[in-house]
Formats: structure tokens, sequence, C-alpha cells
């Protein structure tokens, strides 16, 4: 069980949230858009969100900025999370468009403000779980997007709610967060994407 509750943090790391809720969008959306064009998108984005957080992971590490990818303190945290300010900014601004994919767009900004948000905690003192913002930010942007849509996905929103719930029963186990910590991580990841709605849906 210790195996498998620790496997859960690594399977649903909050790296691959954006890049799941991107190819949730490209196979479930009604709107035609040339497979050239998705191909190239899932691509960059991949390397930006995935691939470069990695290396820079290892490079502050060989800084001695970070001691484990956990990011156990609160100081660990504000080097990384302010880099992936950055890379969010990038993706906005050279990936993801309003003009061309307006929902992820504004997936995006709610992921960036939501990184912002845990940022800002972090330099309170406070650890919000970035697994639960995450995932929770992504739950959210699918129950939007089946709206939006007119799309019956009650199976793969079941299937969330299993996922996040194992994922902060994870967390508890690894005595990474308390209570406090998941319950405000799930609040930053949700509310972002619901105060965006106005603007696309």
């Amino acid at each position: 069980m210790d195996k498998i509750l620790r496997s859960i943090s690594y399977i649903f790391h909050p790296l691959l949230m954006p890049l799941l809720g991107v190819l949730f969008y490209f196979r479930n959306s009604p709107r035609f858009i040339p497979e050239e064009i998705v191909k190239a998108k899932l691509v960059s984005l991949f390397i930006l969100t995935v691939i470069l957080p990695i290396l820079l992971y290892f490079l502050l590490k060989t800084l001695g900025k970070v001691k484990s990818i956990y990011l156990e303190t609160t100081n660990e945290r504000i080097i990384p999370l302010i880099l992936n300010c950055f890379v969010i900014i990038i993706i906005l601004q050279r990936i993801i468009t309003p003009s061309q994919v307006i929902e992820l767009y504004f997936f995006f900004v709610g992921i960036l403000i939501s990184t912002m948000a845990c940022l800002m905690l972090a330099f309170f003192k406070f650890k919000a779980s970035i697994h639960m913002i995450a995932i929770s930010g992504l739950f959210m942007f699918l129950v939007i997007l089946s709206i939006h849509f007119s799309i019956n996905i009650n199976n793969t929103l079941a299937l969330m709610v299993i996922i996040m719930g194992a994922v902060a029963t994870s967390r508890l186990h690894l005595n990474a967060h308390t209570y406090k910590e998941l319950i405000m991580g799930i609040f930053i990841g949700m509310i972002p994407q619901l105060i965006l709605v106005p603007y696309w849906l």
C-alpha cells in the first residue's frame, strides 16, 4: 500500500496536469483544428511544461537551491514557482493565444493565477498542496468545458474525483501536507478557473 500511495504522487504529478487538459481539449473539441497545428502545440507544451521544468529542477538542485523534487519547505518553492510563472507567460504569448484556442488560453491564465497565489502563500510560509492545485484546476476546467461544448463526460469527471481523493490520500500518507494545505490547494486550483469562466464560456 505504501508503494501504491507513493506512486500516485508521481503518476499524477502537477507537471502533467496542464498537458492532460490540452490533450482532453483537442480530443473533445468540436472545432476543426488542423492536425499539424495540434501536434506542434502538443510537442511545444510537452517541452515547456514537462521537459524544461525537470531540467530547471536539476539546475536548481546542482546550485543547492532545492534539496528534493518534493520542495518540502516554502523557501525551496519560491524560485521554482517564479520560474514556472515565466514559463506559463511564454506559453500564453507564443503557444496558446486567445485568437486560436480561447478556452485553452484562459485555462493557462487560470494556471498562472493559481501559481502566483501559491507563490504568495509561500512568501507567507504557507505550503499549499501543488498536487491538489493542479488536479483540482484540471477538474474544474473539464467541468466547464463539458458545459461549454455540451458533452457528457460524467464518467471522466467521476474518475477525476476518485483520482483527486487518491492524490490527497497519498499526500497525507507521505506527511507532505496537512488537511488545511490540501483544502487550500483545492480552492487555489478551482477558483481561478471559475472566475475566468465569463471571459470565454
